[in-house]
């Protein structure tokens, strides 16, 4: 597990990178600083997925950043590269058993420091907690607070991630109040180009170190 966690990480979303802009804008958002991408790929396709997520993984070893599978052990494992469990989406102390101690395994915990607690005891690298803000990609995700946010810092030692209608207006509130890794969708990838993308990136990559 790399020792900081912090900064962009950039969620692939299928509707928003279609058309052959899945590899060119994650290149761009990882060009602009991010430090994480998770692919979220819901489809039945394993051999696009897998040749996807290789492509990924390619590209994030050259910045020198993290590939993060969504709710798909084997995939992670085929991959060797970490993963994110929502609710409900298997056993995280089995995904830690399979990858290993090393790999980096993220938790859905909504809004719940409940569920941090348990993500946190069964071995999670990082607590992810949303949605913070409207969100298209997930709208009826239950409600987090910057003051949650504040409580769970406060709380727990490992890296909190924050999710859910996250933009460069709304972005410094959160990391003000804790956040160690911004997961962006809309906010990054909603974007008319590659080099929209990519500035966009550096805007929140640019919030991170100012703080």
């Amino acid at each position: 597990m790399p020792a900081v966690l912090r900064g962009l990480y950039a969620v692939t979303d299928t509707a928003l990178l279609a058309d052959g802009k899945l590899l060119p804008w994650v290149d761009a958002a990882l060009a602009g600083g991010a430090r994480l991408v998770q692919y979220r790929d819901k489809s039945d396709d394993q051999a696009r997925r897998l040749e996807e997520a290789a492509a990924l993984k390619t590209l994030c070893s050259y910045y020198g950043a993290h590939l993060i599978i969504n709710d798909d052990l084997a995939l992670a494992a085929e991959l060797e590269v970490g993963l994110h469990l929502g609710r409900g989406d298997g056993s995280l102390k089995e995904a830690r058993r399979v990858l290993g101690r090393d790999a980096i395994i993220g938790a859905t915990c909504h809004a719940s420091p409940a569920f941090a607690e348990e993500s946190a005891a069964a071995g999670a690298s990082y607590l992810a907690f949303g949605r913070f803000f409207q969100s298209v990609t997930k709208p009826g995700a239950p409600g987090a607070t910057p003051a949650l946010l504040e409580q769970v810092r406060r709380r727990f030692s490992l890296p909190l991630v924050a999710i859910g209608g996250v933009t460069l207006h709304n972005a410094p509130q959160l990391i003000g109040a804790g956040a160690d890794l911004l997961a962006v969708v809309n906010g990054l990838f909603g974007a008319p180009s590659a080099a929209e993308v990519e500035r966009r990136a550096r805007g929140f990559t640019e919030l991170f170190n100012a703080y």
